[in-house]
């Protein structure tokens, strides 16, 4: 499939952006947390590929991985987990470098939006970290028929802004970002090595220089 054209300076009307991976380094407050699911079903710690996993999918589809043979144990971790309270593991969530400045750069242009298959964290992420600064829209499985790699997420964001597909960037960090984009006929930009995608970026403060985004203009001073 082509890739879409990135819109970039007046073109832009739209930034959405994944949570983990892209505004977080989330990955230990992700596997801890599970980890504390696991623990409370009497399961052993997760292997190297389910650590992975639990870092770009959603809850739901964690579970349907691990207990896809087990059923009394999927609902069990379900319920758990419907319980458990995230709070403990913001502390383990670290914010990317400039990640303020950024997005108050990235909010002065255009609006932003947050697509996360996050579910009943989102609202907590958003209030913990202060992105309400910054963010118009900030979406999660529980607002959307279906996670990430299916469009929902997206095309939920374009509908609330009110943007046109081609006027509007998806930030991501994995292949279902990337999956996620192209089904919804947005243009994608990755973030690191694992960004899935050829238009990749290092780290999320390069973002603003690629979409053509000027500098904030201090103002004068006498």
């Amino acid at each position: 499939m082509t890739r879409q054209v990135l819109p970039t300076g007046d073109a832009l009307e739209l930034v959405i952006l994944d949570c983990d991976g892209v505004l977080f380094d989330s990955y230990d407050a992700n596997v801890a947390f599970y980890e504390s699911i696991l623990a409370a079903l009497g399961q052993p710690q997760m292997d190297a590929e389910a650590r992975e996993l639990c870092h770009r999918l959603s809850g739901p589809q964690l579970w349907d991985h691990l207990f896809a043979r087990d059923a009394a144990l999927h609902a069990r971790a379900k319920e758990i987990a419907a319980r458990a309270d995230y709070g403990p593991f913001y502390r383990l969530m670290r914010p990317v470098m400039d990640l303020d400045d950024t997005l108050r750069r990235l909010s002065a242009h255009c609006p932003l939006a947050l697509a996360t298959n996050r579910g009943r964290t989102v609202s907590g992420v958003v209030r913990e970290f202060g992105l309400d600064r910054f963010l118009s829209i900030a979406l999660g499985i529980l607002d959307v028929p279906r996670p990430k790699p299916a469009p929902d997420l997206l095309l939920a964001c374009l509908e609330r802004a009110g943007v046109a597909a081609a006027a509007a960037v998806f930030v991501g960090d994995t292949s279902i970002d990337r999956e996620a984009a192209t089904a919804a006929g947005v243009a994608y930009v990755g973030v690191g090595a694992h960004g899935g995608s050829g238009r990749t970026i290092g780290e999320l403060k390069e973002l603003p220089a690629l979409l053509e985004i000027a500098a904030a203009v201090s103002p004068a001073t006498d």
